[in-house]
């Protein structure tokens, strides 16, 4: 797939030291893009916007913690 019109934004959650990051895409029609913000060149995950939007809600709604 084609990203070169990709919007990339990096999380309000992420600090300004550099540490782990990760950009999202949600611009594209019916994908959204994430990649990792030290490797803006490496490889991309890409997701339909209702998984991305599942993913989030858990995210969310602590469904992820230990």
């Amino acid at each position: 797939m084609d990203l070169r019109a990709a919007v990339w934004q990096k999380s309000s959650r992420s600090g300004s030291n550099g540490g782990q990051c990760v950009e999202v895409a949600a611009n594209l029609p019916g994908v959204v893009a994430v990649r990792d913000s030290k490797d803006p060149d490496g490889p991309k995950l890409l997701f339909t916007p209702t998984a991305w939007g599942t993913f989030v809600h858990g995210i969310k709604t602590n469904q992820f913690d230990h």
